[in-house]
């Protein structure tokens, strides 16, 4: 899992941070990203591709990383700007926001899946990226949490969606929900599913 990492540091980059977001395909709520740098000493088993993991898993790995990490930043765009810009550009938005929100600035950036960002630091983007590099799959697990826990703060508010349950995908029971109650004001306007009721 560290084969991108030590492709970067053999070629000169000291501080890399692998970057993922989370919550592209809901209906509702924000998408989050994350960036982590990651110590070279860094041996945590378990850290993968943060949707093969359990719920539990995942909220046990989450203060490990951030305990262990170098830095990690958090980035997020709401529904609006989602509806605005679309999602893709508003999840590119995310995790340029991640690596903004950084403590320390990396000189070499891994993003996880086939786009890049708008940043004058050196990037590769990379197809599965976190299933295949440490650095982007531990972002997967911070941006992962960090969404949920915004999901189950909203379903406080909205209750009668069930958006802790299923996090805003487009379940059976959510769509059912929106057809009954009609969409909230942190559901995606301009998503199928919503944008028809």
């Amino acid at each position: 899992m560290l084969a991108f990492e030590k492709q970067a540091m053999l070629s000169g980059y000291k501080v890399i941070a692998g970057v993922d977001e989370a919550g592209r395909g809901p209906l509702a709520g924000p998408v989050v990203s994350a960036a982590v740098v990651l110590p070279d000493s860094f041996d945590v088993p378990g850290i993968n591709d943060s949707k093969k993991l359990s719920e539990k898993k995942r909220e046990t790995l989450f203060p490990v990383i951030q305990n262990h990490a170098i830095a990690f930043g958090i980035g997020m765009a709401d529904h609006e700007e989602i509806d605005r810009i679309n999602i893709l550009q508003a999840s590119l938005l995310s995790m340029k926001r991640a690596v903004e929100d950084l403590q320390v600035r990396p000189d070499y950036l891994l993003i996880d899946g086939k786009f890049t960002i708008n940043s004058t630091i050196d990037q590769r983007s990379v197809i599965k990226g976190d299933a295949l590099s440490l650095s982007i799959a531990a972002a997967s697990i911070i941006a992962k949490v960090t969404r949920d826990r915004i999901m189950a703060e909203l379903d406080l508010q909205y209750p009668e969606y069930g958006l802790k349950r299923h996090k805003g995908y487009p379940t059976k029971a959510h769509k059912e929900a929106i057809l009954t109650h009609g969409p909230c004001p942190v559901h995606r306007k301009s998503f199928k599913g919503v944008k028809d009721i």
